[in-house]
């Protein structure tokens, strides 16, 4: 009796292909002789025929100009006829034997996920060459272990059910596309087979993938890391799994840890005491584990989120703070006795009559005033009251409590707690004194002044041009509190501009130069500005934790050069920046993260500017570094001990940057990826 021809017709066949005119218009027509008719060629920026060749043998040809398999196969996947409800990957190289293509065809109604297998048969298996076999076998291993499942391929070759597929959220857009769907369909439940298949010597062209040592190391790269990426998802599922089953208990011991920690740090803030680095790292580590369990959470109170976000800061407010505290101070008392702290350098003989207890506590007494006017109007303003440390840090908690106050009216609890209870944040701002929380609050108020909660596109639609001059007015005080915010305006000026939105661009340009032009008059005449000591030591060949300029030093040991000579790379960076940002928040931290990067002065309570953005973004780099920027903290140890270098050795200095750029990677790479499936666009009746 003869068997019921089978139903194709919701199968859609799509091909990556590079480069491959020798082979791709016989593996149409195979796939053609089987009853498939709807095929879909993807050229990923083929340089010989293959666009042609896929179009005289009757294929659909699509382009995508963005390099990586990954990307080539979610780009065949945009667009698909309501009527597909199957996907056949499979590559135009000709190295698969289709004819088993049928015995995928009578499994559809068993199973959701159809492989090929080349392993299956010793001929196929001597096919493939070393480095494919020990890939796969490693691959398939790491899976196994990772998800109790067996596989034995990576193959290309594989019919998928397209519900399953947007079921996975692929993420992918490089060579970890088959590994990425196969894990995920194991940890999805998803039903798998996979069925022998003949696979021979390439049939032309040249392997992107085997073909050369570069292109299996980068291969194996990249299936790695998409492996490690996938464990650590499971592994935090498997937390927030636990976390859901005991929540009260869970949010206890996370409460505990991160109070703990901070009631075990606060008696050594005091880095010029010998004994005070141990256990200090002891309350860092206690108040790390606390944030790192504070992800596994799925809920969390408005109430407990404000206890511990309170508590945590009280206790660590009576900390010794770092040395930054007492230039504070010493420039606040200045300008109220009606000194300017731009004119004169704490140790200037001129001031000598001014100093106090504490005055030896200054750091780089040797140069005048660092901070922008409306910084320095800040410490005046607070010195008037009271030339109090603690006064000082009552005042930059303020700020820090805005910031919480404001993520959690846009994000909820649960994500603004990647802030308000993060251990960097703690410690700068409540432990260290550090008065980058003003800085931070006007960055965020900006933010969220140009991208309102409502609006999901690119800018802001400004109905009154008087709004965009407020926006700027804000972002004018975060320049005039730090000026590394400056090109901002440049980025969201251009953008209004683009938009031609004139008087918008206009007054959010004026109102950004507002602030600064408005402080700076109780410091500078006509002839006379000196708001940056451009002459010092500290600001021309400054060091410290610094990243890229170490890298510098170590190809060219004998180079001395002038720190602006890193603005160059900076512009570089910020132009390239301009080009692909869409959003502010976006443009941003990605700004921050670069300037950070390339700048010979970093100290840890920097990395703080880039965490409220982490709120929205789920930035893994930033969320790590929030640990390992503690390790900066050696340093102002060893200068206690008399060591003035001011240098970290070059495994501290990887174990502080290390996780930030493997974050930063990770979030780019796995977290901010298009949906997979776009289904063809429907017209209105």
């Amino acid at each position: 009796m003869t068997a019921p021809p089978l139903d194709l017709d919701n199968i859609l066949v799509v091909i990556p292909a590079l480069n491959e005119e020798a082979t791709l218009g016989g593996v149409i027509r195979s796939l053609q002789s089987l009853g498939l008719d709807h095929i879909r060629v993807v050229d990923n920026g083929s340089c010989d025929r293959t666009a042609i060749v896929a179009q005289e043998a009757g294929a659909e040809v699509i382009s995508e100009s963005q390099s990586g398999y990954g990307r080539a196969c979610w780009r065949g996947l945009q667009e698909i006829q309501p009527c597909i409800d199957w996907i056949l990957f499979c590559d135009g190289d000709g190295s698969d034997d289709l004819s088993v293509l049928p015995q995928f065809f009578t499994q559809r109604d068993h199973f959701d996920l159809i492989l090929g297998n080349r392993r299956a048969n010793p001929l196929s298996r001597a096919a493939m060459t070393p480095v494919q076999n020990w890939g796969n076998g490693l691959a398939t291993t790491l899976i196994r272990l990772g998800w109790q499942h067996t596989y034995h391929d990576l193959g290309p070759l594989r019919l998928v059910r397209r519900a399953s597929l947007e079921q996975l959220k692929m993420r992918d857009r490089g060579f970890g596309w088959t590994v990425e769907m196969q894990a995920k369909a194991a940890a999805a439940g998803l039903r798998t087979c996979e069925i022998p298949q003949g696979y021979r010597v390439r049939q032309g062209g040249r392997s992107k993938i085997s073909g050369t040592l570069v292109g299996s190391m980068q291969a194996g790269r990249v299936i790695l890391g998409t492996l490690a990426y996938l464990y650590g998802q499971q592994l935090l599922a498997l937390s927030q799994s636990i976390a859901h089953r005991y929540h009260r208990l869970w949010l206890i011991l996370t409460t505990m840890l991160l109070m703990g920690g901070c009631a075990l740090m606060v008696p050594y803030g005091d880095f010029s005491e010998l004994k005070s680095l141990l256990p200090f790292g002891l309350g860092v580590t206690v108040m790390g584990l606390g944030f790192i369990l504070s992800w596994g959470l799925d809920r969390l109170s408005s109430s407990w989120f404000w206890m511990v976000a309170i508590a945590t800061r009280l206790l660590l407010l009576p900390m010794h703070p770092g040395n930054d505290i007492w230039r504070y101070l010493w420039e606040g008392r200045l300008q109220n006795l009606g000194i300017s702290p731009f004119d004169f350098a704490p140790s200037a003989p001129e001031l000598m009559s001014w100093r106090t207890p504490w005055w030896s506590l200054i750091n780089n007494a040797d140069v005048s005033a660092l901070y922008p006017p409306l910084t320095q109007l800040g410490f005046r303003g607070l010195a008037a009251i009271a030339t109090s440390m603690l006064w000082f840090k009552i005042a930059f908690i303020g700020a820090d409590l805005g910031v919480c106050w404001l993520l959690q009216q846009r994000y909820g609890s649960l994500r603004t707690s990647i802030y308000a209870w993060n251990p960097l944040v703690l410690y700068s701002f409540a432990g260290g004194g550090h008065y980058d929380s003003w800085f931070v609050l006007s960055l965020v108020i900006t933010w969220f002044a140009c991208e309102p909660i409502d609006h999901q596109g690119d800018l802001a639609p400004w109905r009154k041009p008087w709004a965009a001059g407020l926006a700027g007015l804000s972002l004018g005080i975060s320049i005039a509190i730090k000026w590394l915010s400056l090109p901002i305006v440049a980025y969201y000026g251009w953008r209004l501009l683009r938009h031609r939105q004139w008087w918008g661009a206009s007054l959010f340009i004026l109102g950004s130069a507002l602030p600064m032009a408005i402080s700076a008059l109780p410091f500078c005449s006509l002839h006379h500005c000196p708001l940056i000591p451009a002459d010092s030591a500290f600001v021309v060949q400054g060091r410290s934790a610094e990243l890229l300029p170490y890298g510098l030093s170590l190809l060219w040991p004998s180079l001395q050069w002038h720190n602006a000579i890193l603005l160059i790379p900076c512009a570089i960076a910020l132009l390239w920046l301009v080009r692909q940002s869409t959003q502010m928040h976006h443009f941003t931290q990605e700004y921050l993260g670069i300037l950070l990067i390339l700048s010979p002065i970093v100290h840890a309570w920097y990395f703080t500017w880039l965490i409220p953005f982490a709120v929205a973004r789920n930035h893994w780099g930033a969320r790590w570094i929030s640990l390992s920027a503690f390790i900066y903290f050696v340093l102002p140890y060893r200068e206690g001990l008399g060591q003035t270098d001011w240098l970290l050795t070059p495994l501290e200095r990887l174990g502080l940057w290390a996780p930030f750029l493997l974050g930063w990677i990770w979030t780019h790479r796995y977290q901010h990826s298009q949906p997979v499936l776009n289904p063809y666009p429907v017209s209105s009746q």
